[in-house]
Protein backbone atom coordinates (compact mmCIF):
# COMPACT_ATOMS: atom_id res chain seq x y z
CA UNK A 1 0.00 0.00 0.00
CA UNK A 2 1.35 3.40 -0.58
CA UNK A 3 1.69 5.89 2.07
CA UNK A 4 -1.50 8.85 1.68
CA UNK A 5 -2.31 11.47 4.02
CA UNK A 6 -4.93 14.31 3.47
CA UNK A 7 -6.32 15.74 0.13
CA UNK A 8 -4.70 12.44 -1.15
CA UNK A 9 -7.05 10.36 -3.80
CA UNK A 10 -7.43 7.45 -5.54
CA UNK A 11 -8.37 3.48 -4.79
CA UNK A 12 -6.05 3.39 -1.35
CA UNK A 13 -8.08 6.01 -0.22
CA UNK A 14 -11.00 4.13 -0.55
CA UNK A 15 -9.60 0.87 0.95
CA UNK A 16 -8.52 3.08 4.17
CA UNK A 17 -11.99 4.33 4.77
CA UNK A 18 -13.58 1.08 4.44
CA UNK A 19 -11.07 -0.38 7.06
CA UNK A 20 -12.17 2.51 9.10
CA UNK A 21 -15.64 2.45 9.03
CA UNK A 22 -15.44 -1.72 10.02
CA UNK A 23 -13.32 -0.08 13.17
CA UNK A 24 -16.58 1.92 14.03
CA UNK A 25 -15.31 5.50 12.79
CA UNK A 26 -18.08 7.53 11.16
CA UNK A 27 -16.51 8.78 7.62
CA UNK A 28 -17.53 8.97 4.16
CA UNK A 29 -16.09 6.36 1.88
CA UNK A 30 -14.60 7.73 -1.25
CA UNK A 31 -11.36 7.99 -3.19
CA UNK A 32 -10.73 11.32 -1.21
CA UNK A 33 -9.02 11.81 2.51
CA UNK A 34 -10.68 14.37 3.59
CA UNK A 35 -11.17 15.86 7.16
CA UNK A 36 -13.67 13.33 8.45
CA UNK A 37 -10.88 10.86 7.79
CA UNK A 38 -7.75 12.60 8.82
CA UNK A 39 -9.50 13.04 11.89
CA UNK A 40 -10.17 9.52 12.09
CA UNK A 41 -6.57 8.12 11.13
CA UNK A 42 -5.46 10.45 13.89
CA UNK A 43 -7.88 9.34 16.27
CA UNK A 44 -6.75 5.58 15.21
CA UNK A 45 -3.17 6.40 15.82
CA UNK A 46 -3.50 7.77 19.45
CA UNK A 47 -5.10 5.07 20.28
CA UNK A 48 -2.90 2.69 19.29
CA UNK A 49 0.76 4.36 20.37
CA UNK A 50 1.73 5.69 17.10
CA UNK A 51 3.17 8.51 15.65
CA UNK A 52 0.20 11.09 15.86
CA UNK A 53 0.68 12.76 12.06
CA UNK A 54 -2.66 11.81 9.76
CA UNK A 55 -0.19 10.08 7.84
CA UNK A 56 -1.08 6.53 6.46
CA UNK A 57 2.29 4.76 5.66
CA UNK A 58 3.89 1.49 6.40
CA UNK A 59 3.18 1.40 10.63
CA UNK A 60 -0.37 2.76 10.56
CA UNK A 61 -1.21 0.53 7.21
CA UNK A 62 0.23 -2.35 9.52
CA UNK A 63 -1.80 -1.87 12.44
CA UNK A 64 -5.09 -0.56 10.68
CA UNK A 65 -4.65 -4.45 8.41
CA UNK A 66 -3.50 -6.12 11.74
CA UNK A 67 -6.86 -4.77 13.86
CA UNK A 68 -9.73 -5.60 11.07
CA UNK A 69 -8.63 -8.81 10.66
CA UNK A 70 -9.20 -9.32 14.48
CA UNK A 71 -12.12 -7.67 14.25
CA UNK A 72 -13.58 -9.56 11.45
CA UNK A 73 -12.43 -12.94 13.45
CA UNK A 74 -14.81 -12.06 16.13
CA UNK A 75 -17.26 -11.23 14.55
CA UNK A 76 -18.74 -14.60 15.65
CA UNK A 77 -19.08 -13.68 18.72
CA UNK A 78 -21.65 -10.72 18.01
CA UNK A 79 -25.60 -10.81 19.14
CA UNK A 80 -27.97 -11.37 16.37
CA UNK A 81 -31.42 -10.36 15.56
CA UNK A 82 -32.95 -13.98 16.45
CA UNK A 83 -31.00 -13.39 19.82
CA UNK A 84 -32.21 -10.10 20.83
CA UNK A 85 -36.14 -11.45 19.46
CA UNK A 86 -35.40 -14.87 21.68
CA UNK A 87 -34.70 -12.80 25.17
CA UNK A 88 -37.28 -10.30 24.79
CA UNK A 89 -39.53 -12.77 24.08
CA UNK A 90 -38.58 -15.23 26.93
CA UNK A 91 -38.78 -11.78 29.41
CA UNK A 92 -42.17 -10.46 27.53
CA UNK A 93 -39.90 -7.71 26.52
CA UNK A 94 -40.58 -5.29 23.71
CA UNK A 95 -37.82 -5.96 21.21
CA UNK A 96 -37.48 -1.76 21.76
CA UNK A 97 -36.75 -2.17 25.26
CA UNK A 98 -33.90 -4.61 24.62
CA UNK A 99 -32.13 -2.70 22.12
CA UNK A 100 -32.44 1.10 23.68
CA UNK A 101 -30.79 -0.64 27.08
CA UNK A 102 -28.02 -2.44 24.59
CA UNK A 103 -26.94 0.82 23.01
CA UNK A 104 -27.19 3.18 25.95
CA UNK A 105 -24.91 0.91 27.84
CA UNK A 106 -22.13 0.44 25.47
CA UNK A 107 -23.10 1.48 21.98
CA UNK A 108 -24.22 -1.65 21.08
CA UNK A 109 -20.99 -3.20 21.00
CA UNK A 110 -19.85 -5.81 23.61
CA UNK A 111 -16.32 -6.76 22.00
CA UNK A 112 -13.41 -4.36 21.63
CA UNK A 113 -11.59 -5.01 17.83
CA UNK A 114 -9.00 -7.11 20.11
CA UNK A 115 -11.73 -9.61 20.66
CA UNK A 116 -12.00 -8.26 24.56
CA UNK A 117 -15.15 -7.28 26.24
CA UNK A 118 -15.66 -3.79 26.66
CA UNK A 119 -15.19 -2.55 29.99
CA UNK A 120 -15.11 0.25 32.12
CA UNK A 121 -13.50 0.23 35.67
CA UNK A 122 -14.14 2.23 38.33
CA UNK A 123 -11.78 3.48 41.06
CA UNK A 124 -14.28 4.15 43.74
CA UNK A 125 -15.65 0.42 43.57
CA UNK A 126 -12.11 -0.84 43.96
CA UNK A 127 -12.19 1.32 46.61
CA UNK A 128 -15.22 -0.69 48.17
CA UNK A 129 -14.15 -3.91 47.01
CA UNK A 130 -10.86 -4.29 48.52
CA UNK A 131 -12.58 -2.59 52.12
CA UNK A 132 -14.80 -5.72 51.85
CA UNK A 133 -11.91 -8.02 51.45
CA UNK A 134 -10.33 -6.79 54.70
CA UNK A 135 -7.80 -4.42 53.00
CA UNK A 136 -7.33 -1.22 53.78
CA UNK A 137 -7.80 0.83 50.95
CA UNK A 138 -6.18 3.99 52.41
CA UNK A 139 -2.74 2.44 52.48
CA UNK A 140 -2.61 1.77 49.26
CA UNK A 141 -3.13 5.14 47.92
CA UNK A 142 0.26 7.18 45.75
CA UNK A 143 0.09 9.29 42.97
CA UNK A 144 0.87 5.51 40.92
CA UNK A 145 -2.30 4.26 42.15
CA UNK A 146 -4.32 7.50 42.45
CA UNK A 147 -5.98 7.01 39.04
CA UNK A 148 -7.31 3.15 39.83
CA UNK A 149 -7.62 3.87 43.51
CA UNK A 150 -10.05 6.43 45.16
CA UNK A 151 -12.76 6.78 47.44
CA UNK A 152 -15.95 8.72 45.57
CA UNK A 153 -16.97 8.38 41.89
CA UNK A 154 -15.22 10.48 39.01
CA UNK A 155 -14.92 9.82 35.59
CA UNK A 156 -11.16 11.97 35.62
CA UNK A 157 -8.95 8.55 35.06
CA UNK A 158 -11.14 7.23 32.71
CA UNK A 159 -8.98 6.39 29.42
CA UNK A 160 -12.01 4.42 27.44
CA UNK A 161 -11.60 1.14 25.41
CA UNK A 162 -8.05 -0.80 25.84
CA UNK A 163 -7.08 1.90 28.07
CA UNK A 164 -9.60 0.44 30.66
CA UNK A 165 -7.63 -2.75 30.50
CA UNK A 166 -4.71 -1.00 31.24
CA UNK A 167 -5.98 0.43 34.71
CA UNK A 168 -7.45 -2.98 35.06
CA UNK A 169 -4.77 -5.03 35.44
CA UNK A 170 -2.61 -2.09 37.22
CA UNK A 171 -5.36 -2.32 40.23
CA UNK A 172 -5.05 -6.20 39.84
CA UNK A 173 -1.40 -6.18 39.99
CA UNK A 174 -0.80 -3.39 42.74
CA UNK A 175 0.09 -7.01 45.12
CA UNK A 176 0.27 -10.35 44.73
CA UNK A 177 -2.27 -11.09 47.24
CA UNK A 178 -5.68 -12.84 45.34
CA UNK A 179 -7.71 -9.76 47.02
CA UNK A 180 -6.29 -7.17 44.45
CA UNK A 181 -7.08 -9.59 41.97
CA UNK A 182 -10.91 -10.35 42.92
CA UNK A 183 -11.48 -6.71 43.70
CA UNK A 184 -10.05 -5.49 40.68
CA UNK A 185 -12.15 -7.81 38.27
CA UNK A 186 -15.43 -7.26 40.41
CA UNK A 187 -14.69 -3.93 40.41
CA UNK A 188 -15.23 -3.29 36.35
CA UNK A 189 -18.30 -3.25 34.22
CA UNK A 190 -18.53 -5.76 31.91
CA UNK A 191 -19.77 -6.13 27.94
CA UNK A 192 -22.56 -5.33 25.77
CA UNK A 193 -24.64 -4.15 28.99
CA UNK A 194 -21.98 -3.32 31.37
CA UNK A 195 -22.46 -5.43 34.44
CA UNK A 196 -20.30 -5.02 37.38
CA UNK A 197 -18.15 -7.66 38.33
CA UNK A 198 -19.33 -8.28 41.95
CA UNK A 199 -22.69 -9.17 40.64
CA UNK A 200 -21.02 -12.40 39.75
CA UNK A 201 -22.35 -14.44 42.60
CA UNK A 202 -25.85 -13.26 42.54
CA UNK A 203 -25.87 -14.02 38.75
CA UNK A 204 -25.14 -17.65 39.16
CA UNK A 205 -21.38 -18.08 39.04
CA UNK A 206 -18.73 -19.37 41.25
CA UNK A 207 -16.60 -16.79 41.06
CA UNK A 208 -15.89 -13.17 39.19
CA UNK A 209 -13.17 -15.03 37.18
CA UNK A 210 -15.86 -17.38 35.91
CA UNK A 211 -18.00 -14.27 35.27
CA UNK A 212 -15.26 -12.96 33.10
CA UNK A 213 -14.64 -15.77 31.14
CA UNK A 214 -17.94 -16.12 29.96
CA UNK A 215 -18.00 -12.73 29.08
CA UNK A 216 -15.00 -13.43 26.70
CA UNK A 217 -17.40 -15.63 24.84
CA UNK A 218 -20.11 -14.65 23.20
CA UNK A 219 -22.54 -11.37 23.21
CA UNK A 220 -24.65 -13.97 23.91
CA UNK A 221 -23.30 -14.66 27.13
CA UNK A 222 -23.20 -10.54 27.95
CA UNK A 223 -27.03 -10.97 27.17
CA UNK A 224 -28.01 -13.66 29.37
CA UNK A 225 -25.91 -12.12 32.58
CA UNK A 226 -28.33 -8.82 31.59
CA UNK A 227 -31.13 -11.32 32.03
CA UNK A 228 -30.25 -12.90 35.27
CA UNK A 229 -29.65 -9.27 36.28
CA UNK A 230 -32.66 -7.85 35.50
CA UNK A 231 -35.11 -10.32 37.15
CA UNK A 232 -32.51 -10.84 40.28
CA UNK A 233 -32.24 -7.05 41.29
CA UNK A 234 -34.87 -5.31 42.92
CA UNK A 235 -35.15 -1.01 43.61
CA UNK A 236 -37.89 0.52 45.63
CA UNK A 237 -39.86 -2.68 46.01
CA UNK A 238 -39.92 -3.72 42.24
CA UNK A 239 -37.28 -5.94 39.75
CA UNK A 240 -35.08 -3.64 37.31
CA UNK A 241 -37.23 -6.45 34.89
CA UNK A 242 -40.88 -4.68 35.78
CA UNK A 243 -39.26 -1.23 35.77
CA UNK A 244 -38.50 -1.97 31.91
CA UNK A 245 -42.12 -3.39 31.50
CA UNK A 246 -43.95 0.04 32.75
CA UNK A 247 -41.47 2.26 30.79
CA UNK A 248 -40.34 3.73 33.97
CA UNK A 249 -36.93 4.93 32.75
CA UNK A 250 -35.85 6.95 35.60
CA UNK A 251 -36.67 4.19 37.74
CA UNK A 252 -34.74 1.70 35.42
CA UNK A 253 -31.78 3.73 35.24
CA UNK A 254 -31.38 4.67 38.80
CA UNK A 255 -31.51 1.15 39.55
CA UNK A 256 -29.18 -0.29 36.80
CA UNK A 257 -26.68 2.95 36.83
CA UNK A 258 -26.99 4.33 40.27
CA UNK A 259 -27.60 7.62 41.78
CA UNK A 260 -25.59 9.50 38.84
CA UNK A 261 -28.29 8.72 36.27
CA UNK A 262 -29.80 12.20 35.89
CA UNK A 263 -26.28 13.68 35.80
CA UNK A 264 -25.46 10.96 32.23
CA UNK A 265 -29.27 11.48 31.32
CA UNK A 266 -29.27 8.27 31.47
CA UNK A 267 -33.24 7.99 31.44
CA UNK A 268 -33.91 10.71 28.44
CA UNK A 269 -31.36 8.70 26.49
CA UNK A 270 -32.73 5.29 27.00
CA UNK A 271 -36.38 6.85 26.02
CA UNK A 272 -35.34 8.54 23.19
CA UNK A 273 -33.48 5.25 22.28
CA UNK A 274 -36.61 3.28 22.21
CA UNK A 275 -38.71 5.37 20.40
CA UNK A 276 -36.72 5.31 17.69
CA UNK A 277 -36.32 1.79 17.68
CA UNK A 278 -40.21 1.67 18.56
CA UNK A 279 -40.49 3.27 15.08
CA UNK A 280 -37.85 1.55 13.14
Amino acid sequence: MKTIRYRSNGQDVHFLEEILTILGYQVYVSNFFGKDTDAAVRDFQTRHNLVIDGIVGLKTWSKLIEIKNDFIAFNDKLLSEQDVKDFADQFELELAMVKAVNEIESNGKGFLVSGRPRILFEGHIFWKELDKRGVNPSQYVSEYTKNVLYEKWTKTYYKGGAGEYDRLEKAAGMSDEPAFHEAAYSSASWGAFQIMGFHYANLGFSSVDHFVSEMYDHEREHLKAFGKFIETTSFKGKKLLDWIKEKNWARFAEGYNGSGYKKNKYDTRLKNAYIKYSNS
